[in-house]
């Protein structure tokens, strides 16, 4: 990092504290499943800017000062967000219906802004449409220190809102018996999206802001069911997309930050959806190739057990695999146990369907799992006497 130059650095750092106060604050979008608001909040920035740039320029300053850019991106935001609050609330639109209005009203009238910027003798050389997809090459020392700071104080207002915040994105009954105020929790959590979208317009820009606030979650998601572990996952995630793809953006000068960070998070996000331990596809996969030979297997020994050929080559393999029989389909000595255990087995379970003190959990046998694991000694061997035989044998 330190090779690539001064800059690289102060745009890698701010990328990254950007990614983990995105991957962290879109963890509790994602769970309260409002990753649309995210969307509307980030196009209601547009008009801001413009009136923002406006504004400076009326009162002779700078149109393009960040600090001033991204006030007035923060207050349009806060206004799309309440007027989405309060089209979903106060009329018979649904929420998604109150967000597709706000976003296509707001950034309509941002884009007019731009083009009236445009015709503007000062507004030839803004620059505002970087602020689209994101734009680092000209960003000075207290650009990337404010927007460090800025994702730094949203990541300490998530750690000290995160227990409120998590219990309504479970519960949202159970949040307000507790006391909470669930809209205010909401409109909080929304806050801090807001300012991470805001903070985010110059690495990111307004389009792309809503990538790095929803894949990191997503992700994480795939790794971990704990909220807390997914939180940390994801801002581990967006952390690592923000500074993987600030470096790579410096070391390839034609290719834009903003567009590359959000590419590493879909590659990490991709990662996660074929490799994850327990949830990947590649983990599925492997499960219902295992449950699949646990089936034949099965089926196998009861033919075994009832003396029936075995036509099913692929369940044939699977006894000559495991020891249980021969190639020519006759049951090996361990088969031929194992045959007769899984006969009984069946036998076992039948009779204890008929029996209403079985019937919870005979609702529950999937076939495959061990009756020992479901039945205590006692119940088994009651059983045993019921179907003839000896009790309790295995």
């Amino acid at each position: 990092m330190l090779d690539l130059g001064y800059n690289t650095m102060l745009v890698a750092t701010g990328a990254t504290l950007l990614g983990i106060s995105a991957g962290v604050t879109g963890t509790f979008l994602y769970l309260r499943k409002r990753a649309l608001v995210s969307d509307a909040i980030s196009h209601a920035t547009l008009p801001g800017i413009g009136l923002a740039f406006i504004l400076m320029v009326a009162f002779g300053g700078d149109g393009r000062n960040l600090a001033g850019l991204l006030a007035g991106s923060a207050l349009s935001a806060w206004l799309g967000l309440l007027a989405v609050q309060w089209l979903s609330r106060r009329t018979r639109l649904a929420e998604d219906a109150a967000i597709g209005a706000v976003l296509s009203v707001f950034f309509g009238f941002g884009v007019v802004l731009l083009t009236v910027i445009q015709t503007m003798e000062a507004g030839r050389q803004a620059g505002l449409d970087s602020l689209l997809l994101g734009s680092t090459a000209g960003m000075l020392r207290g650009d990337a220190l404010l927007i460090a700071a800025g994702g730094a104080l949203t990541l300490a207002l998530v750690a000290i809102l995160r227990r409120p915040m998590e219990m309504v994105a479970f519960d949202e009954a159970h949040a307000a018996a507790m006391g909470l105020n669930v809209p205010r929790v909401d409109l909080a959590t929304m806050a801090l999206v807001l300012a991470v979208t805001v903070v985010g317009l110059k690495i990111v820009g307004l389009i792309l802001i809503v990538a790095l606030l929803i894949i990191p979650p997503v992700a994480a998601r795939f790794w971990s069911d704990r909220t807390g572990r997914v939180a940390l996952l994801a801002g581990a995630f967006g952390g690592l997309a923000g500074m993987a793809g600030a470096l790579v953006s410096a070391s390839a000068p034609a290719l834009p930050t903003g567009p590359v960070i959000v590419l590493t998070a879909f590659a990490l996000f991709a990662v996660s959806l074929f490799f994850a331990p327990a949830r990947g596809v590649a983990a599925k996969l492997i499960e219902r190739r295992r449950f699949r030979e646990r089936v034949h297997l099965r089926q196998g020994l009861l033919a075994l057990a009832q003396g029936q050929p075995i036509y099913e080559a692929y369940t044939l393999r699977l006894l000559v695999r495991d020891g249980l029989a021969r190639p020519d389909g006759v049951a090996t000595q361990d088969g031929a146990g194992r045959a007769a255990k899984a006969l009984r087995d069946e036998r076992r379970w039948a009779e204890a369907r008929a029996m209403p003190a079985h019937e919870a959990v005979s609702q529950r046998y999937d076939g495959l799992t061990e009756i020992e694991t479901m039945l205590t000694p006692d119940q088994i061997a009651d059983l045993d006497g019921r179907i003839g035989g000896p009790r309790g044998v295995a």
